[in-house]
């Protein structure tokens, strides 16, 4: 735990463009008079207590963006709502597995990212790499094209969307994810103000300076070094680089974070390092609590949710 003492002190490695909060206000502005059109298509499956609708919605940019919509059967209330987001290239999950949150009095949307490994549509039109990561998609454009800039829309678009139908009560939606998940919902919170708890598990996209600082080949930052390897071998843009992706660096919007935060850590985590989340944590105004396992790193973390389920 020597480690965490360390890292209360750090601060990260950002460098926070001056019109960072104009330019993510802006998005905010955008979205919030947005009128977006969506459809629900039922999806079939056995179940005593839910129904599962797939979600389609259109976004700003155009892009056709999917989600599972799971809601307790006899819709007479307004319920508690919980959007999920799922790890870096894979897919919103199996339905079946949201089944015991419905039947708690829950609705669930979990979000398909656009590009990866669900239904979820990716426009960014790019002249720049397509081959490897998502951090960097779009990075020849300037930062306004950036992937995570659109994805961090669709995120608020989503909850937008999740808090306007009749079943949902609005004043109690909480996010959650793990890794991508996790910085995703960290996101999520500090753009949504619908979002009123958090709960994120070694969450990544934080602190991309430190993370290529650190060595990032082994870590789910790999497409730092790479991009350097195949497109700037001698490091002549490394600070223009590095200060367009402040702009999708969850430490940054941290600070506009209202919600309740839970955060959850494996201490020896070598792909999302634990260090890199702490630049994020430590800039969290709101009421906040972090929970650490000394012995695990990214992977399954047992007994913390039974004990938080016991103990909240």
């Amino acid at each position: 735990m020597t480690e965490l003492a360390s890292w209360k002190v750090y601060q990260g490695a950002s460098n926070k463009p001056d019109n960072f909060d104009e330019f993510w206000d802006e998005k905010i502005k955008l979205v919030n008079n947005y009128q977006f059109e969506f459809e629900l298509i039922e999806k079939k499956l056995p179940s005593r207590v839910a129904h599962f609708y797939h979600l389609w919605f259109k976004t700003i940019d155009g892009a056709k963006i999917h989600a599972q919509l799971i809601v307790p059967k006899n819709l007479n209330q307004k319920y508690p709502a919980i959007i999920q987001f799922h790890g870096y290239h894979c897919d919103s999950g199996d339905w079946v597995d949201k089944i015991g949150i419905v039947a708690e009095g829950n609705v669930v949307l979990a979000l398909d990212c656009r590009g990866q490994g669900g239904l979820s549509q990716d426009n960014t039109e790019t002249s720049g790499m397509t081959l490897k990561g998502l951090i960097v998609r779009g990075i020849d454009e300037g930062y306004g094209n950036l992937y995570y800039v659109r994805k961090f829309m669709d995120l608020m678009s989503a909850t937008k969307i999740l808090a306007n139908f009749d079943f949902v009560d609005e004043t109690n939606i909480s996010a959650q994810g793990a890794s991508q998940g996790g910085g995703l919902a960290i996101a999520c919170a500090a753009l949504s103000s619908l979002i009123k708890k958090v709960t994120a598990t070694y969450p990544f996209l934080s602190d991309y300076r430190k993370a290529y600082e650190l060595g990032a080949e082994e870590s789910a930052f790999e497409e730092l070094p790479y991009w350097f390897q195949f497109k700037d071998p001698l490091h002549q843009k490394e600070d223009c680089f590095f200060n367009q992706l402040e702009y999708i660096d969850i430490q940054n919007l941290a600070p506009k974070i209202r919600a309740e935060v839970i955060w959850i850590l494996g201490c020896k985590d070598t792909v999302v390092p634990p260090i890199t989340q702490m630049a994020a944590y430590y800039k969290i105004q709101s009421k906040k609590t972090l929970y650490v396992l000394p012995e695990y790193g990214h992977e399954y973390l047992p007994k913390i949710r039974d004990w938080l389920r016991e103990n909240q």
